[in-house]
């Protein structure tokens, strides 16, 4: 899915979670201090999507919400405001985050020797593994070979340098 808005919220929002996201993100935008009714109207989607999608939005602090008491009905409803100050902060913590689970993987796979049975249905299995099963595939009893990850170490590590050098 390709992803042209101008806004960053609105990025995010569909790579959160598609259209519907989208849909809420730009009525916020567009009408600041709405209600989920308001929004549903606005984007035409049901009530409970939008309340999903404001109560993950709002649980990831990207738009904030204030209960105040709806004069005409006399019960408290919700007014959601989109907060775009805090789209850079989580992008950057979805980059840290990112970060540390491409490290871990890194070390991992720089920590481990692996082996395969060259079946595509199997799993690859550490050098314990292997011994463990006297280099004989547990699930389809094929011998284990080992398996050259320099290819997937080189390539974590480019990504970690890019990723790294974005910030």
């Amino acid at each position: 899915m390709k992803i042209e808005y101008e806004d960053p919220l609105v990025k995010i929002a569909g790579l959160l979670g598609g259209e519907e996201y989208i849909k809420v993100a730009r009525a916020l935008l567009n009408n600041e201090d709405s209600t989920d009714e308001e929004i549903a109207s606005a984007t035409g989607l049901k009530i409970n999507t939008v309340r999903r999608v404001l109560y993950n939005l709002f649980g990831r602090s990207l738009i904030s919400g204030i209960r105040v008491r709806d004069l005409k009905r006399g019960w408290y409803v919700y007014r959601w405001r989109a907060q775009r100050e805090q789209v850079d902060g989580f992008i950057e913590a979805q980059k840290r985050k990112l970060l540390d689970r491409l490290r871990q993987r890194l070390a991992y796979e720089e920590q481990h020797e692996f082996y395969h049975c060259n079946n595509p249905n199997c799993v690859n299995k550490t050098f314990e593994q292997a011994i463990e099963s006297f280099f004989k595939c547990s699930i389809c009893g094929a011998p284990l070979t080992r398996v050259n990850n320099e290819e997937i170490i080189r390539l974590l590590k480019w990504k970690i340098d890019h990723i790294q050098s974005e910030t």
